[in-house]
């Protein structure tokens, strides 16, 4: 007899497919990432207040689930729009375009994702802060410099 289990299934290229969602489910949505690549977090002034972990995407890795119509964006900056449940807050992804992650993307807040401990995973840091993008990530945060 086998026994069926429900944890995700891995790809050859490490991708496994995980489930994630706002704080009170409204949004509801499917990525496909390889979490042995950790997530990454950036000093920018939104990534500062908001605090995401983020796991990067190809768009055609990411699929919405459920809950288009209670998302709310906020825009700042040229590199993506982010996206919250309206009625919670809590952000859960975000759109956008950066050569630097190889063009456009799909960065997942990987504290909303169901079956991931955030604090078992590597974290990068990118120096958004002084739009640092090409310098790449680190493995502590960038020194506060102003």
């Amino acid at each position: 007899m086998t026994i069926q289990t429900s944890k995700p299934t891995q790809n050859p290229q490490g991708l496994q497919k995980h489930r994630g969602s706002c704080h009170c489910g409204r949004v509801r949505f499917e990525v496909e990432l390889d979490l042995a690549q950790g997530g990454s977090r950036c000093n920018c002034s939104v990534c500062t207040k908001i605090a995401p972990v983020a796991g990067i995407a190809q768009p055609a890795q990411f699929q919405l689930l459920s809950g288009e119509a209670e998302l709310s964006s906020y825009v700042w900056g040229k590199v993506s729009e982010r996206f919250f449940c309206r009625h919670c807050g809590v952000h859960c992804f975000g759109r956008g375009h950066l050569a630097e992650v190889g063009g456009d993307f799909v960065a997942v807040n990987l504290n909303t994702l169901d079956d991931v401990e955030i604090s078992a995973l590597p974290v990068t840091y990118f120096d958004g802060r002084h739009d640092n993008w090409q310098a790449g990530t680190r493995p502590e945060p960038w020194p506060i410099l102003g």
